[in-house]
């Protein structure tokens, strides 16, 4: 496979099916993120942290391929007219979803109440997951700003929703196993 084609070189890329489109498409912005917080989960994970993270990563990493492969496909061209599918594309279930719930609600069982909100940091790694999660809110939004233009796939933004939710709480998990501090934020009284 070569890796440079020069189909590009005009700034138009091709979405899976054919389509050409602008390199800052909405939709090449929403899978451009979802890629850009791939790469930093792979960052988390080579961290010194609990294997059981770490393999939870590799799924959440698999599933943003999943998450990828959709919204770079033209949904046109995705669909034959008789309403089957014309491109195989893997879909985002609810157990991909209800399984970062339950991965949430484990890390949630063994971590002190929330009684503010916190400042990001307190060691690299929870920084790393807090930069994660930002990444991943601006996934979610570039994907909401698409779907207003074009339907994606609703569990896509589910998941996109819920992954921010269990990067927050891996960040705090994260904070506890390092015994790292976690600074609440409390406004300061005028």
């Amino acid at each position: 496979m070569k890796i440079y084609t020069k189909t590009g070189d005009t700034g138009t890329t091709a979405l899976f099916g054919g389509t050409r489109v602008p390199k800052h498409h909405i939709r090449i912005e929403s899978y451009g993120t979802v890629d850009e917080l791939n790469s930093y989960l792979g960052l988390i994970r080579d961290q010194d942290i609990d294997s059981h993270y770490k393999n939870i990563l590799v799924l959440i990493q698999e599933k943003l391929f999943t998450v990828g492969a959709i919204l770079a496909t033209d949904p046109e061209k995705a669909m034959l007219k008789n309403g089957k599918e014309r491109l195989n594309i893997p879909k985002i279930s609810t157990e991909d979803i209800e399984r970062l719930e339950q991965e949430i609600d484990n890390m949630n069982d063994v971590l002190p109440p929330m009684t503010h909100f916190v400042l990001p940091g307190g060691h690299q790694t929870v920084s790393f997951c807090h930069i994660a999660r930002c990444v991943c809110r601006r996934a979610e939004r570039l994907t909401a700003a698409l779907n207003e233009l074009e339907p994606v796939e609703p569990n896509t933004l589910v998941y996109l929703n819920r992954l921010s939710d269990y990067l927050f709480v891996l960040a705090r998990k994260l904070t506890y196993d390092l015994q790292a501090d976690e600074i609440k934020w409390i406004p300061e009284k005028k």
